[in-house]
């Protein structure tokens, strides 16, 4: 009899074995879904500035207001001929470079110039930075008259960076079509004939006028005479 019962205690732990081992494999839990909400990877470059896109009906609506020591000067573009000079321009208009920059350089009777980053009050790597990126050339038909706003370069080309000039003089013509003209001043002329009367020696002014700020604003609607 404890034959018996052993045989069929050890029958029952063989089947018993067997069931186990033909359980199916558990399946495995879901991948959660993701947040309906999840923010989209990252896209816009790191030294995107506004006006990276921006195109020439854009620019073209666009002024800059110089607020200096001496007086307002009030600027309006030519985009449609120098674009990317327009554009460079108002980026670093909208990035705050040229606030607390001087003039730095008078020709008296000829011109003025501004954008020099060594002259600003506040200095930060990423300007000094900026300040290094060239410009590709972009002379044009724009004549080189009294209160056009043109890019100053080296003798090399492309050597453009943020140097600008304003004419005072009645014109200059040996600056055409090798220097990138790509505006004008629209009010407040005198002011820039105010800087270039200051006194100067070799070219440096003795007290130089400084730009406060640099403001873009849409350009104001014209009539008709």
């Amino acid at each position: 009899m404890i034959r018996k019962n052993f045989l069929s205690f050890f029958l029952l732990l063989v089947f018993s074995s067997l069931a186990i081992a033909q359980e199916p494999t558990p399946t495995p839990a879901p991948t959660p879904a993701k947040k309906a909400n999840q923010r989209p990877a990252e896209t816009t470059p790191k030294n995107a500035e506004p006006f990276d896109n921006a195109d020439v009906k854009t620019m073209a609506e666009k002024c800059v207001t110089l607020q200096t020591e001496a007086g307002d000067i009030q600027l309006e573009f030519f985009p449609e001929t120098a674009p990317e000079t327009v554009r460079n321009f108002l980026n670093l208009v909208a990035i705050k470079f040229y606030d607390t920059t001087v003039f730095s350089r008078v020709v008296p009777n000829f011109v003025v110039q501004g954008g020099n980053f060594s002259t600003r009050q506040e200095r930060t790597m990423e300007l000094y930075e900026r300040s290094q990126r060239r410009l590709k050339d972009e002379p044009n038909q724009v004549k080189h008259e009294r209160g056009i706003i043109s890019m100053a370069r080296s003798d090399e080309p492309d050597s453009a960076t943020t140097h600008f000039f304003i004419i005072v003089a009645d014109s200059a013509s040996n600056l055409d079509s090798k220097f990138a003209a790509f505006g004008r001043v629209i009010k407040g002329m005198e002011i820039a004939d105010a800087i270039n009367k200051m006194p100067v020696v070799n070219e440096k002014p003795e007290k130089p006028v400084r730009l406060l700020k640099a403001v873009i604003e849409p350009c104001p609607i014209k009539t008709e005479q």
